[in-house]
Formats: C-alpha cells, sequence, structure tokens
C-alpha cells in the first residue's frame, strides 16, 4: 500500500508525505490493542494517548493545513482508539491528506497557525517530520521499527535542525541525546530531537 499520488505536481516533499505516510499506515496495523494503556518513553503519555496525537495532527491535521481549515473541536477531543479500526481509518485519512497536498494550491502562501503564520512549503516539511518522529515514537512503544532512507532522513534532520528551539520552547522535543556522527540520518534526527534512537520497548 502506498501513499503515491498520479497527480502531476509531485515535488519533493510531497514524495515525502508520501513515503512516510506509507510507513505510518504500516505502524497503525502493527499496534497491539492490548498494548494501548502501555507506558511510552514519552512523559505521561501512554500508547492511547500517543496515538491518538499522532493520527489527530499527521492525518487529520495534514489534511485541514493543505485546505486551510481549522480542526474541528470534534476531531481534538476524539479517541480514535475506541474504533476497533481505528488503524483502517487512519490510513484513509492519510490518503485523503496526502491527496490534499497534491494539489498546487495547497502550497501557494503561508498557512494561518492561530498566533502565526507560516510558508506552505515550511510547514509541509514539518509535518512530515511529524508522520516520521511520531511514526518513531509508536513504533518503538509497540515493539516495532520505523525506517525511512537516508534522502528523507536527511530531509528530516534537517527540518529538526532549524526549528529544534521552537519545538523544545513548547517541550515538544527534550535536549538532544549523543550519537555517533556517521550515524544515519534519521537517527541523528532523532537524537537531535532528544530521543534515543537506540531505544527498544514493546
Amino acid at each position: 500500500m502506498t501513499y503515491d499520488d498520479p497527480h502531476p505536481y509531485l515535488n519533493d516533499t510531497h514524495r515525502y508525505l508520501s513515503v512516510c505516510a506509507t510507513a505510518a499506515a504500516r505502524v497503525a496495523h502493527g499496534v497491539p490493542a492490548d498494548r494501548l494503556d502501555a507506558p511510552t518513553h514519552c512523559p505521561d503519555w501512554d500508547v492511547r494517548a500517543l496515538v491518538n496525537h499522532w493520527v489527530l495532527y499527521t492525518s487529520h491535521g495534514l489534511e485541514h493545513r493543505a485546505l486551510r481549515t481549522p480542526l474541528p473541536d470534534e476531531l481534538v477531543a476524539r479517541d480514535f482508539t475506541a474504533d476497533p479500526h481505528w488503524a483502517d481509518a487512519y490510513a484513509a485519512q492519510l490518503r485523503r491528506a496526502v491527496a490534499a497536498w497534491s494539489d498546487p494550491a495547497a502550497w501557494e502562501g503561508e498557512v494561518d497557525l492561530g498566533m502565526a503564520s507560516m510558508p506552505a512549503d515550511e510547514l509541509a516539511g514539518m509535518l512530515v517530520k511529524e508522520l516520521a518522529v511520531h511514526g518513531w515514537d509508536v513504533a518503538v512503544s509497540t515493539g516495532q521499527d520505523f525506517t525511512v532512507s537516508e534522502e528523507v532522513g536527511r530531509f528530516v534532520l534537517d527540518v529538526v535542525v532549524k526549528h529544534g528551539d521552537i519545538y523544545r520552547r513548547y517541550d515538544g522535543f527534550a535536549d538532544p541525546v549523543p550519537v555517533a556522527p556517521d550515524a544515519p540520518a534519521f537517527e541523528r534526527a532523532l537524537a537531535e530531537s532528544g530521543r534515543d534512537p537506540g531505544l527498544r520497548s514493546g
């Protein structure tokens, strides 16, 4: 299952969205129902809370950013995992979201974030990061792997380095952890975001 869109407008960032959405859907289908109440490496978040955050912002949020529409309160409050088929619903929503970003209009101008705005292409890069990093969070919390190509890893690393101070200001990232300078780019991205790329759990 892939999320590649046949639309002729397909830049590198959109391609990375497609690749990371495919990986995220795979991880979602691998989350055991009996692990939803298990702890994770994310402070104060069990797997259920982590999955709900992941689903909300990387699929529904991804589409709404492309369409320039706010997330409905009902979605923000929803426990997506209450639906036993939540992984199927997430995969379908990812497909809609990636398709929404295939419209050239989605990449034009800025996106209103409430207290600020951001160029659409820059925001899309941050959403690639969200898919990849939170995909890894869910994977490592449920005994799975989340891997990306070196090309995608370098892209995610660039986003993490560029926006790291903002994420740390709002407790989205912890302090960087040590990692070998010749480690794969995605491992360096995880480390720069305050995650231990060698972590294994589940």
